[in-house]
Order: structure tokens, then C-alpha cells, then sequence
């Protein structure tokens, strides 16, 4: 962090990188299939994260649950997460990333039918501790595979596609939701996550279908399975040869490293200590701004402002999944600090005038769904979907997986916070004063960014391992 007007060193070198004009003319489009299939599996998690804003009305009255039980019920997968989050890791370096995202699928279905038979309170939080094992292995996997399967010259679009596709979930459940509403209640939330149960099979079938990581192969010292992968998704084969070199080298220099978690946690070096700050807190920021109380509580947000809620919740789905298309264009063109800068901003100032259209009485529920709605458009242009990509580029390779699982177990105790508080604080300080409170969050954020975050758009994942390894 700057001081006294000195400037901070920046954790990656300025200068712009130049790519060969074969490569700028020519893309490689088998990355792109790779990390489609990859980041579909994240469909799925989208769908049961948001699938509970339409449903808890129907199980609380099915059930006879209380206000508690649903606000826990509702928040609960963000904590159960905490264990496979922690868990993936470990698990994609010993079976893989491709395996690690079968056993995801396999979760998801489960959880998906357990969930929709389930009878009581009890029965309903063992099958979101279920689904949560999925979503866990898919939210940690899914962009660390598509950050190392895919060429510098691509790798923000490609690693977009990994928020694109959960908002996609998330629309699909905010569908579901009206749909079946009209169901009888002790049938319609049952069918809502049934309808979960059988897309894993075919996303499963996906999977088999795309290549390992070539980092994972040289890991496991596969170097000639490595190749044929790099030079099916590089962009030339002089560029697949030399990430190969690289790989290897890297992995010979961290093949003496003493165990991830402790060159993490316990004798961090100085640039990795950076390196955490820059992740931990864009995990914590992006969550502790209260995007997860729009996704789940805007029903009650526009019954707030006097409006039937369903088909404005839809039109939220419908603006996050445009504007997550809207960052895969730019993320490689403007760049990820930029994008972040400019997200952050935009949340910030669409939070503060949704509680302004909450808190005054002469304000219009149409100009409360605005401000909404600009909110979701600011979060999806670069604080939802950068993260990840940003995240996954900025972690060396041989803490990237952990790194990972690291950031989005912040990322979910920080989402579970607010999602399981969000109706209590709201009774405490008024739900204008929660947003409030998550515009100050954003804004801070906002001075996060511009302070610690170093661009990283266009440079090889390779190329941050050999700075970081320094």
C-alpha cells in the first residue's frame, strides 16, 4: 500500500506484452470448447444457490417452518461448502481437475434428489450439505481448469465463462421459480430441485469428453500427454513448446517446496503475503458487498417497494446473464484492474440509491427495480465475473489450487454471513440502512482495487509463476 505519496511497487511488471501478429490473427478455438464444458458444471451451482429465493415461500408453509429456520436454511450451503471448498484442492492434485469435476456432478445429482424428497427441517439441511459438496468441487475446479488449459491470448474470455454460465443457473432457478408456482405447494418446490437431478448426467458425460490440465500432467510428470494437450489448445506450436519448457522448469524449481498450506499460511515470502491480500480480499469484498441478498431476497426487496416480485426477479436473471456477456468481451480488451475499478464504482452507487428508493416515501417501485437492476448490471460487468479470473491468474502455480480453495472459503463464510443475517439486520437498522451499509462496503472496495491491484491482463499464467518464484 502506497504511503506518505510513495507509490506502491506493483506485484507484476507494467510493460505491455506484445503478441505475435499469427497469434492476434488466428485463435485456437478448442480452448474455448474445453473451458465451455468445464464452466457448465458451475450451471448447476448457479441453480441451487439461487433456486431457494422462490422456493423457501413454498417449503415454509409445506413444512411449517419459522422465519430462523428458513433464514438458516436458505444461507446454510455456505457453510457446509467450507469443507469441500478447503477439501478441493487436495482433491483436484490427487485425482485431478477432469475427476474432480465428475465427483461435482455426481454431488449435484444427489444433493438435487435428496433435496427434492426431502420431509422436514432435518432432512432438508443433510440434502443442501449434500449439494454443497458439489458445488464446492465445481466453484474451486472449474476456473483453475479453465486458467490452465487456456492460451494468455484468451484466457479472460474464457475464464468469464465461468460466471456467464451460474448466472445462466441462477436465471434458470428464478424461471423454475415461476414455472411451478402454480403447483400445489407440498408439490410445486419438490418439482423446482428435481428438476436439478438429470442435467448432471449429460454435464458429467461433458467432462469425459475434454482434455486433463496439461499443469496437472506435468505435475504428475505425464510430460508427453502434456504436450499433445498444449498443442491442441495453444495458439501455435512454438507458444504450446514453450509453456511446456516452462511448466517443467517451474515444476522441478517447486518440486522441493515444503507442504502448500505452510508456504501459504505459515512462512508465507513476502510476495505470496501479497499475493493473499490481493485474493482474501477481493473474495471478502465481493460477497461483504450484499450482492447475494439481492439474488436471494429481491422478492422481498420489491414487496418492500410495493411491487409483485416474480417477474421483476426474472428480469434480474435476465439483466446478470447479458451483462456477464458484456464482461467476456471486455476482459481481455480494457482489462481486469479497469473493469474492477469501474464495477465496484457502479455498485457502490447503485446500493446507495436503492436504499434512497426504500427509505422515501415518493419513490416509485419502478425506480427501486432500477436501481436494482443497475446494481446487477455494475456487479456482473466485472466484480462477479472478474474475481475468479483474476484470482486464479495472480495465485503461482504450485499454491494455485489451494490458493483457491482458500479464497472462495472467505468468499462463502462472507457470503453466509450476509445471507443469514440479511432479514435480522434488516429488522435491527431497516433494510434501507443494509444497503447502506453494503454501498459503504462497495466503496471501500472500490479503494481496495485501485490501491493494491495490479493489472494482469495478457501475460501467461507462466510468466506471474516465474515473478512470484523469484
Amino acid at each position: 500500500m502506497a504511503r506518505n505519496g510513495a507509490t506502491a511497487a506493483p506485484l507484476l511488471p507494467s510493460a505491455a506484452v506484445v503478441m505475435p501478429e499469427d497469434t492476434m490473427r488466428r485463435r485456437n478455438m478448442f480452448p474455448f470448447v474445453c473451458a465451455t464444458l468445464a464452466s457448465m458444471t458451475t450451471i448447476l451451482v448457479g441453480y441451487n444457490l439461487a433456486l431457494m429465493s422462490g422456493a423457501q415461500l413454498f417449503i415454509q408453509e409445506d413444512l411449517g417452518l419459522s422465519g430462523v429456520q428458513v433464514e438458516v436454511l436458505t444461507g446454510s450451503m455456505n457453510l457446509f461448502m467450507l469443507v469441500s471448498i478447503l477439501a478441493a484442492g487436495w482433491v483436484a492434485d490427487m485425482v485431478g481437475r477432469r475427476g474432480t469435476l465428475l465427483l461435482a456432478n455426481a454431488f449435484l445429482m444427489a444433493g438435487a434428489i435428496a433435496m427434492s424428497a426431502g420431509g422436514s427441517y432435518a432432512a432438508l439441511m443433510a440434502a443442501r450439505s449434500i449439494t454443497s459438496i458439489g458445488v464446492g468441487f465445481a466453484r474451486v475446479v472449474a476456473p483453475v481448469y479453465n486458467a490452465e488449459i487456456s492460451p494468455a491470448s484468451t484466457r479472460g474470455v474464457l475464464s468469464s465463462l465461468l460466471d456467464m454460465f451460474v448466472n445462466v443457473g441462477i436465471l434458470l432457478s428464478y424461471l423454475s421459480n415461476y414455472i411451478f408456482a402454480g403447483l400445489p405447494v407440498h408439490l410445486g418446490w419438490r418439482v423446482m430441485f428435481a428438476a436439478g437431478a438429470l442435467p448432471p448426467a449429460f454435464l458429467a458425460a461433458g467432462v469425459l469428453a475434454m482434455p486433463e490440465s496439461p499443469r496437472w500432467l506435468v505435475m504428475r510428470g505425464r510430460h508427453g500427454e502434456a504436450h499433445t494437450v498444449l498443442v491442441r489448445t495453444s495458439d501455435t506450436p512454438a507458444e504450446a513448446d514453450l509453456r511446456l519448457e516452462e511448466m517443467i522448469s517451474l515444476a522441478a524449481t517447486q518440486a522441493d517446496c515444503g507442504g502448500v498450506w505452510k508456504e501459504m499460511l505459515v512462512r508465507p515470502t513476502k510476495s505470496v503475503r501479497r499475493v493473499l491480500v490481493c485474493v482474501l480480499g477481493l473474495h471478502f469484498f465481493q460477497q461483504a458487498a450484499g450482492n447475494e441478498a439481492i439474488v436471494l431476497y429481491s422478492p422481498l426487496v420489491f414487496e418492500k417497494a410495493g411491487m409483485a416480485s416474480t417477474g421483476a426477479t426474472v428480469t434480474v436473471g435476465v439483466v446478470k446473464t447479458c451483462f456477464i456477456l458484456v464482461a467476456t468481451l471486455l476482459s481481455d480488451r480494457v482489462g481486469r484492474r479497469r473493469l474492477l475499478l469501474a464495477s465496484t464504482a457502479g455498485v457502490a452507487a447503485a446500493l446507495a440509491a436503492v436504499a434512497l428508493t426504500l427509505c422515501v416515501d415518493a419513490a416509485s417501485p419502478a425506480a427501486c427495480v432500477a436501481s436494482v437492476l443497475a446494481f446487477v448490471a455494475a456487479f456482473s460487468v466485472g466484480f462477479g465475473p472478474v474475481v475468479p479470473t483474476y484470482t486464479s491468474e495472480i495465485m503461482p502455480l504450485q499454491l494455485r489450487a489451494q490458493g483457491t480453495s482458500l479464497g472462495l472459503a472467505v468468499n462463502r463464510v462472507t457470503c453466509a454471513l450476509v445471507t443469514m443475517t440479511f432479514i435480522s439486520l434488516a429488522d435491527a437498522i431497516t433494510m434501507p440502512g443494509c444497503f447502506f451499509l453494503y454501498a459503504g462496503v462497495a466503496a471501500i472496495a472500490c479503494t481496495f482495487v485501485y490501491v493494491q491491484l495490479p493489472e494482469t491482463s495478457g501475460r501467461s499464467l507462466e510468466d506471474m509463476d516465474v515473478l512470484f518464484a523469484k
